[in-house]
């Protein structure tokens, strides 16, 4: 009855039930002064950029500002002690462990990729608030206030109590390790990419030199050392994402109430689109990229053959000017054009996949973007083809919703969050502070996408191609994958067709497609680095600790000290953030789809086996295990069956095959049905679980005193 007296003797210690009031006292003041100090530095910038301080140094100071505040709070926080480096000693006050709840759980993904999400996909992109917000309801009724009754530092702890063995511990340990990589990757994604517009270094590099103020907090303080940091970021992060959008909606409507306005600001763009679809050049545009996919559909038919034709004409081109003394720049660029072409038939089967994929998804109105204010694409009083699109973007709107609900309930990191804190009362008021905060941000990421999207309609769109402004070609030399303009149909003025925007930039671009000052822009990418670092910390200590506490000290060393397992701890943390840092710079996919599949590996294999271990007492070892592992394993299966890029990576042709129609972005739904049918199945066939993991269901379903 080890777990269960443990349990006990935490959930009954009284200096842990509540904060100590003078601890909340200078939290208060402090936070208050971070604050105004931060608040003060952008006023001071904004002061010197009218003065003429240079842009470079303005975005460096940003960059730097806030890394080392985040760093002096890292090393103010260091502990060797296990309990503080695990759960930051159970202390935290509900109000600060919402604040940092809401920093780790606000990740690059719902700063820098939700509005941008939503202004690519209208409606659509409203199932990821619904989803994200809607699970934290189920954080706060199912999971958080039972697990914050039993001690534990990790949820395969959790599992290991519950289900009586190794064998679901080491199921969760390998689960948490490839949800929490996954989420981490396109954390350290985002940094790169603000690291690299700030101070202009090569993307790789950016990379690495955003990882120092990931594991200046959390390798030196883990727990301890992220919850106060990540209080900080969230303050930082929420300055920083409505500063902007406030701006916007002043510099738009005069009223900087950006949820009063944003209605009105919908109907101009949908006013806006209405006539773009019926403009001669758009449709002129969509009927060239119609015809480069249909070209691209040729060369692939015949990769090697394709090539060579390209190669010989680029060659006999080179030739050609240099017989006619072309001048040296025509000469040049010739030679640019056949130093681009693929080197070998892989390369090229890549390359055109890729380039047919970006032509077939904006050969079709508005670019391929949907309509902002359109529920769904299609028409359910349409044609047989409209009627059944409408009816396959409503299914999977409401498929992606359930799936990031049940990951948002079965994410390790958020959970953990649970144990910081001394009661259960706290553990739900946390959660309430955490998705007020959260709340904040994603209603204000809405009215952002709509005042943006408004901006590019109404102002770039029908520029001629010289008067462009700086920022595009500023983004272009970031990545071309993030943002391209071509003159396609060669009228030499731009149409909506012609702008490839990628969704991870369009926060970050926001101040300057609004031709607000540069120091705004230099805010907001503060802010970005802010939400993608408070995540990264958190993920990385899940990972480290997974593998450190449940594997090494659980299962391979139980007598190790304190010492020697917070070291274990930070030399694996290490490891986890140069691994997923190299993952990053390969560029795998873009941020939202990385974080849509950690959720469905999260609801996969978390969230049945974690509901039925708290609500279900006939649940046992066998059920939550082969549960687990059949979740995980239709998860995975179906995202690299059906998703574009694993299939061209493992050689698969043909469309794929989706299951009702279901994106790969909600495969985790079917993995957490098969997890629950499995589980209650072999929990049925097996016997029942031994008394003392009935007592443990007991005690964290006790009612709270």
């Amino acid at each position: 009855m080890q777990w269960l007296r443990g349990a006990s003797r935490f959930a009954d210690t009284g200096a842990l039930a509540q904060a100590p009031q003078d601890l909340r006292q200078r939290l208060f003041r402090l936070y208050t002064a971070s604050t105004l100090l931060f608040v003060s530095f952008a006023l001071v910038l904004g002061g010197l950029e009218q003065l003429g301080l240079p842009r470079g140094w303005i975005g460096l100071l940003f960059l730097l500002a806030p890394v080392a505040l985040y760093a002096s709070i890292g090393i103010l926080s260091r502990t060797a002690d296990a309990d503080e480096y695990h759960v930051a000693g159970r202390r935290v006050p509900a109000l600060y462990n919402g604040m940092a709840t809401a920093a780790d759980w606000m990740s690059a993904a719902s700063f820098m990729g939700l509005a941008g999400t939503v202004y690519l996909s209208g409606y659509g992109g409203l199932a990821y608030i619904m989803g994200w917000t809607g699970g934290f309801v189920l954080v706060a009724l199912c999971i958080a206030p039972y697990l914050s009754r039993l001690g534990h530092y990790t949820i395969p702890d959790f599992l290991g109590a519950r289900y009586q063995g190794h064998l679901p511990r080491t199921i969760g340990v390998v689960a948490a390790v490839m949800c929490s990589f996954t989420y981490v990757v396109a954390q350290i994604y985002g940094v790169g990419l603000i690291t690299t517009r700030l101070t202009g270094f090569a993307f790789e590099l950016g990379i690495f030199v955003g990882l120092g103020g990931v594991l200046v907090c959390s390798f030196l303080g883990g727990m301890r050392a992220v919850t106060w940091t990540q209080v900080a970021q969230c303050i930082i992060l929420l300055i920083a994402y409505l500063v902007p959008v406030v701006w916007l909606a002043a510099k738009q409507t005069g009223i900087p109430a950006p949820l009063l306005v944003v209605g009105p600001q919908l109907a101009q763009v949908a006013a806006r689109e209405a006539q773009l679809r019926d403009d001669p050049a758009e449709r002129e545009v969509i009927a060239r990229l119609a015809q480069q996919a249909e070209e691209l559909k040729g060369k692939l038919r015949n990769v090697s053959a394709a090539l060579a034709v390209d190669r010989a004409a680029a060659q006999a081109r080179l030739e050609e000017l240099k017989q006619a003394n072309a001048s040296l720049s025509d000469i040049q660029a010739a030679q640019r054009n056949l130093l681009r072409l693929p080197r070998d038939a892989d390369e090229a089967r890549r390359l055109w996949a890729s380039q047919l994929q970006s032509a077939q998804a904006r050969a079709r109105p508005l670019g391929g973007a949907a309509p902002m204010a359109q529920a769904y694409r299609g028409n359910p009083q349409g044609s047989p083809a409209q009627q059944r699109e409408f009816e396959l973007d409503r299914r999977n709107f409401l498929a992606l919703t359930l799936c990031l609900m049940l990951g948002t309930a079965g994410l390790p990191h958020l959970l953990v969050r649970s144990h910081t804190v001394g009661s259960v009362r706290e553990a739900r008021a946390s959660v309430g502070w955490g998705l007020l905060f959260i709340l904040v941000l994603y209603l204000s990421a809405t009215a952002l996408a709509v005042m943006v999207k408004h901006e590019v309609l109404t102002q770039l769109v029908g520029t001629p191609f010289p008067q462009l402004p700086a920022w595009m070609g500023a983004w272009a030399k970031v990545d071309p994958a993030l943002l391209s303009v071509a003159d396609i149909n060669r009228d030499g003025i731009l149409q909506l067709a012609e702008i490839h925007i990628d969704a991870d930039i369009i926060v970050l671009a926001a101040p300057e497609i609004a031709g607000l000052p540069y120091v705004v822009s230099a805010m907001v990418t503060a802010g970005g680095m802010a939400a993608a670092l408070s995540t990264a910390d958190g993920l990385l200590l899940t990972i480290a600790n997974a593998l450190s506490h449940d594997t090494y000290y659980r299962m391979l060393d139980p007598r190790a000290g304190t010492s020697r397992r917070v070291t274990i701890s930070k030399v694996l943390l290490m490891v986890a953030a140069l691994l997923a840092a190299y993952v990053a710079s390969l560029k795998p996919a873009n941020i939202v789809f990385m974080v849509s599949a950690a959720f469905s590996l999260a609801a996969a294999a978390f969230f049945p086996a974690l509901v039925l271990g708290v609500f279900w007492r006939r649940a046992n070892k066998w059920g939550a295990s082969l549960g687990m592992l059949t979740g995980l394993a239709v998860t995975v299966g179906y995202l690299v069956a059906t998703h574009g890029g694993a299939r061209a990576l493992l050689g698969l042709a043909g469309p794929p095959t989706l299951w009702w129609g279901i994106q790969p972005v909600s495969a985790g739904l079917f993995g957490a049905a098969a997890g629950f049918v499995v589980a209650v199945v072999v929990s049925l066939l097996t016997p029942a679980p031994q008394a003392e993991a009935l007592a443990l269901v007991d005690h964290m379903r006790r009612p709270q005193r």
